[in-house]
């Protein structure tokens, strides 16, 4: 195994990780309320309960890229593998619906930091599939 790739994707998924958990716990602990005087006016036209879910998704996603790598790795749980390719898939598409709504909603600013995160969960997912074949 190519140790320098390991570390590399190990630091994607790291960060990764870090990123999305951290937002999945926000939208889960925060009340729709507080988002909205925080400017999310996104959460007020979604049907209710849709920020939670996407909070879920985020933390379990958050999760999955970071778990199952190390799972694979460490662990030579090979069955994981799978896991953290379907979280990486996941997580990119929670990202190309946030750009679609913020960019409807003429959010620009959103609709970069965004854009930066699906590259980076879209690289994850990447290196996971080319380090770990599922094939």
């Amino acid at each position: 195994m190519n140790v320098l790739l390991i570390i590399v994707s190990l630091a994607f998924a790291g960060f990764t990780a870090f990123a999305f958990t951290k937002a999945g716990m926000h939208k889960l602990q925060t009340p729709a309320a507080k988002l909205l005087e925080a400017g999310w006016g996104w959460v007020a036209k979604a049907p209710k309960g849709t920020t939670k879910f996407i909070g879920l998704a985020e933390l379990l996603g958050g999760l999955g890229v970071i778990l199952a790598p190390l799972a694979v790795t460490v662990f030579n749980f090979d069955w994981a593998l799978i896991w953290g390719v379907l979280a990486g898939a996941g997580l990119t598409l929670v990202m190309v619906l946030a750009n679609i709504v913020h960019i409807a909603r003429k959010e620009i600013k959103y609709t970069y930091k965004n854009g930066v995160m699906l590259l980076v969960v879209s690289l994850v997912t990447t290196i996971l599939l080319a380090f770990y074949p599922t094939v």
